[in-house]
C-alpha cells in the first residue's frame, strides 16, 4: 500500500534507577523525535552529544529530527524508505533530505543519481526487513535483512526496489575530513 512507510513508529524502553537505586524501566513509549516526508520516516531513539557519555544522562533528542548528529556524538535512528515506485526519488528526494535541515547535503552533479548526498558522518547501517541499495558514485551494494553498511562520508544514495518497505536502523557519528 503506498505510503505504508509513513506509519512507522519506532518504540524505545529506557533503563535507569528506581527511588532505591534498582534498575528498572524509566520509559517506554513511542519516540517523539520522528519525521514522516515523502522519501523515508525518520525515527530518533537516542542521541548524545559527545563520547565518553554519563551512563544515567538523558538523551540530548529535541522533538525535530536533524540529519547530522553532533560532531562529537552520536544519533541512534530508525529509518523506513518506501519502494521506490510509490514516489519520484528524482523529483523529492532533496526536499525530505530538507525536511530534516539536511538541504545543503544535496548534491547536484551529472551523475544522474537522484538523491545523491553527503554528510560529514561515519554511519553504520544495519537493515532490519526488506532491501535497500546503497548507491554510490561508481558502484553499488544490495543489502538484505542483517546485512550492514558502513557509510563512511562519501557520497551516496539510496535505492528501494523492492515492493514494501525497508526498514533499518542507523547509528550516525559526527566525522570530519
Amino acid at each position: 500500500m503506498a505510503g505504508e512507510h509513513r506509519k512507522a513508529q519506532a518504540r524505545r524502553v529506557v533503563s535507569g534507577l528506581d527511588e532505591n537505586g534498582k534498575s528498572t524501566v524509566v520509559s517506554d513509549e513511542n519516540t517523539s523525535t520522528r519525521l514522516a516526508a515523502e522519501g523515508f520516516t525518520v525515527c530518533d531513539i537516542w542521541q548524545v552529544t559527545g563520547l565518553p557519555t554519563k551512563a544515567a544522562a538523558d538523551t540530548t533528542l529535541t522533538r525535530e529530527v536533524v540529519l547530522d548528529p553532533p560532531l562529537a556524538g552520536f544519533t541512534y535512528r530508525v529509518t523506513t524508505f518506501p519502494p521506490d515506485s510509490e514516489w519520484d526519488p528524482a523529483a523529492s528526494y532533496q526536499d525530505s533530505l530538507a525536511a530534516m535541515g539536511g538541504a545543503d547535503a544535496h548534491v547536484a552533479d551529472d551523475s544522474g543519481i537522484p538523491g545523491l548526498h553527503q554528510t560529514d558522518t561515519v554511519d553504520v547501517i544495519t537493515v532490519l526487513s526488506g532491501e535497500l541499495y546503497a548507491v554510490l558514485e561508481s558502484g553499488e551494494a544490495h543489502l538484505l535483512p542483517g546485512d550492514s553498511f558502513v557509510q563512511r562520508g562519501t557520497k551516496h544514495s539510496w535505492s528501494n526496489r523492492g515492493d514494501v518497505p525497508c526498514r533499518i536502523v542507523t547509528v550516525q557519528m559526527g566525522a570530519t575530513r
